[in-house]
C-alpha cells in the first residue's frame, strides 16, 4: 500500500473505520470516499503529495460525526435533563423530540414540605394523646408517648388540639332570643334601626372579621385563654388544667420523615452520565450538520498531516534540504477546530429553551406594541 494519497480509495469505508460506529449506515458509506477525495484535494493533491491514505480520512470522518453528535447531545442533555430525570435509562432519546416539564421532580421535592403543611406528602401524620393531670402544666411528649408507642424515636409535633372555643360560637349576644330577641339578632348582623320585614343594610364582610378579632383579643388579654407552648417536645398548656382529660395531638416520626423525604431509584436517569443520548444516525443529520462534519473532518486531516510532517521537519535533497510545514498545519488545524466547535455551540445555545422562550416573549410583546398602533374603527349606528 502506498504511503501517500493516490487519487482514489483502495478500500471501502465499511469495516475500515477504527470503531465501526457508522459502518452500517448507507449514507455514511457512500459519503466516506467522497470525503476522502475532497479532503485530499483541499490539502493540495495533486499539486503536492499528501502523506495520508483512505483509512486516515475514514478515521477523521468517523471522529467528526461522533464529535458533532457529542456536541449536540451535550446541549440536549443540558436542555432536557429536568424533564428526563427519573425516566428509564434504556430509552434512546437521540433524534427524538422531548416535550416535558421538570414539574414532577419539583413535586417530589416539595412533598416533604407538604407533610408539615398538612397538604400531602410521603409520611403518615399520626395521632396521639396524653392524660392531663390536675394542676400540672408541663408534659414531656417524648416520655409520655414516644417511649411507649414509637420506641423512643424523635417526634415532630404538627398540631395540638388545645384551642379556645371558636369566636363564631360567641358571635351573637346570648340573650338575643329573649324579649326583643329578633331585633337584637338583627342588630348583631348590623341591620339595626331597620324593620326586618321592609328594608335592611348589609354590612361588609370585614366587619364580621373585625368582630371575630375583637372576641379573640378579649379572650387573650382579659381571660386565661386556651393556648399552648411547645419546646423540645415539652408541652405547656394554658390555663393550668383543673381536671383530667385527654389532650390530642398530631405528629410525625422524624426518622420516618427523613427516610421518606429522600427518593432513591435505580435504573433511571439520574445525572449527566446516564441519560440516553447515543451516537447519532448519520442519515438523520441534515445538510447543515453534514457541512459542519465535512469541515471538521478536513481540520482533523490537516492536523494529522501536520503531525506526520512535523515528525520529519526537514527532508534532505541533493545539495540542500526542504523544510516541511508540519507545525504550521497543526496550528492552523487547531484554530479551525476551535472555531467550528465555538460556532456550533453558539448556534445550539441560540435555540435553547431559555433563549427560545425569551425570544417568543419578546416577539409577543413587540407584536402587542404593533397592534396598539392599529387605529380602532369607530362604528356609527
Amino acid at each position: 500500500m502506498s504511503n501517500t494519497w493516490t487519487g482514489s480509495v483502495s478500500v471501502e469505508i465499511s469495516g475500515n473505520t477504527p470503531f465501526g460506529i457508522y459502518d452500517s449506515d448507507t449514507n455514511f458509506q457512500s459519503e466516506g470516499p467522497k470525503i476522502a477525495k475532497w479532503c485530499a484535494r483541499r490539502l493540495g493533491y495533486p499539486i503536492v503529495d499528501v502523506e495520508l491514505v483512505d483509512v486516515n480520512f475514514y478515521a477523521c470522518f468517523e471522529e467528526s460525526v461522533s464529535e458533532y453528535g457529542a456536541q449536540v447531545n451535550q446541549y440536549n442533555i443540558r436542555n432536557n435533563l429536568g424533564p428526563l430525570l427519573g425516566k428509564p435509562t434504556g430509552t434512546d432519546y437521540t433524534h427524538k423530540q422531548v416535550a416535558g416539564s421538570p414539574l414532577p421532580n419539583v413535586i417530589k421535592l416539595s412533598e416533604s414540605y407538604g407533610t408539615y403543611a398538612n397538604v400531602g406528602g410521603r409520611t403518615d401524620i399520626k395521632k396521639g394523646y396524653i392524660e392531663t393531670v390536675p394542676n400540672q402544666q408541663e408534659y414531656d411528649l417524648q416520655t409520655l408517648w414516644s417511649s411507649v408507642n414509637e420506641n423512643g424515636n424523635r417526634l415532630d409535633i404538627t398540631k395540638v388540639f388545645h384551642e379556645a372555643t371558636p369566636a363564631i360560637n360567641r358571635f351573637f349576644d346570648p340573650y338575643s332570643v329573649s324579649g326583643q330577641g329578633t331585633l337584637n339578632l338583627v342588630d348583631e348582623f348590623g341591620f339595626g334601626s331597620f324593620s326586618p320585614a321592609a328594608q335592611f343594610m348589609l354590612m361588609p364582610i370585614f366587619e364580621d372579621l373585625l368582630r371575630f378579632q375583637q372576641i379573640e383579643f378579649n379572650d387573650q388579654i382579659r381571660k386565661s385563654a386556651h393556648t399552648f407552648n411547645i419546646v423540645n417536645n415539652k408541652l405547656q398548656i394554658f390555663p393550668i388544667p383543673k381536671s383530667s382529660h385527654k389532650l390530642w395531638f398530631e405528629y410525625i416520626v422524624k426518622d420516618e420523615y427523613d427516610a421518606n423525604s429522600t427518593v432513591v431509584d435505580t435504573g433511571v436517569v439520574s445525572d449527566y452520565s446516564n441519560i440516553g443520548y447515543d451516537f447519532m444516525t448519520y442519515t438523520d443529520i441534515n445538510d447543515v450538520g453534514r457541512q459542519w462534519i465535512r469541515k471538521y473532518t478536513l481540520a482533523l486531516a490537516k492536523e494529522l498531516l501536520g503531525a506526520i510532517r512535523e515528525k520529519y521537519s526537514t527532508v534532505p535533497i541533493p545539495g540542500s534540504e526542504v523544510s516541511l510545514d508540519g507545525a504550521a498545519l497543526r496550528a492552523e488545524a487547531q484554530t479551525e477546530k476551535d472555531q467550528l466547535i465555538e460556532q456550533l455551540r453558539a448556534n445550539l445555545e441560540e435555540v435553547s429553551n431559555k433563549v427560545r422562550y425569551q425570544t417568543e416573549a419578546d416577539n409577543a410583546e413587540n407584536h402587542q406594541k404593533l397592534m396598539n398602533k392599529v387605529p380602532i374603527n369607530i362604528y356609527i349606528g
